[in-house]
């Protein structure tokens, strides 16, 4: 191969990789958002149903514990958690943990290793969080409510992906690169939000050992210590921490995710020999005893475990941890959480509180805020010459895109339930009614964004 024609296969081998990897996010979340979609309509059927819906309610508020003589793991203050507070700040670690794990490898090797690439759909993000954010303060000022500016600001990633998957291979693979880094850098927002704003009286003594713990799950990432169970382990006595010491417990998830190593014991090339070695044994034995289901012999059984101690040193425990931990929390834990929190008791509430106080608020914010905040930013950085349009792309699909980023739902939800935590009698109605702007907004901004990229798509298969 001649050295231009090399450099040609290098470049669009290298491009291709951002393109790979957001087809793999899509084809990751798109069946999280089938379920999570499952989950809310059905929370929301069963919430609405005379006397199921009192079951439903009451069920969340059953104590959890895990008990080690007079100790409860699953206690704030000594109190124990409620199932509801189990899912929102437990499960809801894990969540945040795998949301860790994410933006620690897109920095290291995806989209965000590249300021060039990156820059686009970070100023789009930052968009998208800035108005609609300034768009809910105006409807919000002097009001009750106005403590939920935060809530429109979060883009739902298994959602909007999910979405797109709907329209198959129409989308250009940049354009599902864009919506990827987007939310990235949208969750790295609403990670900042809740650690700044979100935190109550700080137990100093607390907070203190649990930052010594991150100092040593540091070390032991400098000292290439593999062992999952020791970043794990440690990260659990850490999140424990957290949640008595005021910080939010969902962001230890974050900080001990960026503590996981992403280099392995092995580099490809010395696992390609160790797995050679072992499979040329196997290449000595005749081809008959090959061919036979049998049961292996001792040293069959040891090439074989050669095979699988490489295997394990080849991929990072950051990439392990990952890869193990999506399929949990985009089919499990994030659809427990919608189930939990989607539930809104609406046989009481007036119809014509769905356009007015914090409902109309959260609705305009997502569907008018966010698509107004990434497409206006993200023009002015093409028109500027700050960073190129994606490829195949064009102003009519980025219109589509910025109107599916109003769908804020998971991390909207959680937010709305931070903000209005306080567990009074207004406070409640207000998170209801939040909820209810959320649902809302999110099936609008969903179904606009359909219709807009399905009239805005090429008809033809993108290649």
């Amino acid at each position: 191969m001649s050295d231009s024609k090399q450099d040609a296969y290098t470049r669009q081998t290298a491009s291709s990789k951002p393109y790979y990897a957001a087809v793999q996010a899509q084809r990751r979340h798109a069946n999280g958002g089938n379920i999570l979609i499952i989950a809310t309509v059905l929370a929301l059927v069963v919430a609405n149903i005379p006397g199921l819906n009192s079951m439903y309610f009451d069920f969340w508020n059953q104590p959890v514990r895990l008990q080690l003589g007079d100790f409860n793991v699953f206690s704030h203050g000594g109190v124990p958690m409620t199932l509801l507070e189990f899912i929102n700040d437990t499960l809801m670690a894990i969540f945040f943990f795998s949301i860790g794990l994410e933006i620690k490898r897109e920095i290291l090797v995806g989209e965000l290793s590249s300021f060039k690439q990156a820059l686009l759909p970070i100023v789009g993000a930052i968009g998208g969080m800035i108005s609609p954010v300034v768009l809910f303060w105006i409807f919000s000022r002097g009001t009750d409510y106005a403590g939920g500016a935060a809530i429109p600001m979060a883009t739902d990633i298994a959602f909007t992906l999910g979405v797109l998957a709907m329209l198959g291979s129409r989308v250009p693979p940049a354009l599902k690169v864009f919506l990827t880094t987007l939310a990235v850098v949208d969750d790295i927002g609403g990670i900042i939000v809740i650690a700044i704003f979100y935190s109550a009286h700080i137990e100093l003594i607390l907070l203190v050992y649990a930052v010594v713990l991150l100092g040593v799950l540091l070390l032991g990432s400098v000292l290439h210590i593999q062992s999952k169970i020791f970043y794990l382990g440690i990260g659990g006595v850490i999140w424990f921490l957290f949640l008595n010491s005021g910080i939010h417990p969902t962001i230890a998830g974050v900080l001990v995710a960026f503590c996981v190593p992403a280099t392995p014991v092995f580099a490809p090339r010395k696992y390609i020999k160790a797995i050679r070695r072992a499979i040329s044994n196997f290449n000595q034995d005749d081809e008959e005893t090959l061919e036979r289901r049998t049961i292996l012999d001792k040293d069959q059984m040891n090439w074989l475990k050669e095979v699988e101690s490489a295997s394990d040193k080849v991929i990072s425990p950051l990439q392990d941890l990952e890869d193990s931990l999506h399929p949990i929390v985009n089919n499990l834990i994030v659809p427990l959480f919608a189930f939990a929190n989607a539930g809104i008791f609406l046989l009481d509430m007036n119809p014509v509180t769905i356009v007015e106080g914090i409902s109309l608020a959260i609705i305009c914010s997502l569907v008018i805020g966010k698509f107004i905040g990434i497409l206006l930013f993200s023009w002015f950085t093409v028109k500027l010459h700050l960073a190129p349009m994606p490829d195949m792309c064009n102003w009519k699909m980025m219109a589509g895109l910025s109107m599916l980023g109003g769908i804020g739902f998971t991390v909207s939800l959680f937010i709305a339930n931070l903000s209005f935590a306080g567990g009074g009698a207004v406070e409640a109605d207000m998170l209801a009614h939040a909820k209810l702007g959320i649902v809302v907004g999110s099936v609008v901004a969903g179904l606009v964004g359909y219709v807009m990229l399905h009239y805005f798509l090429p008809k033809s298969v993108a290649d």
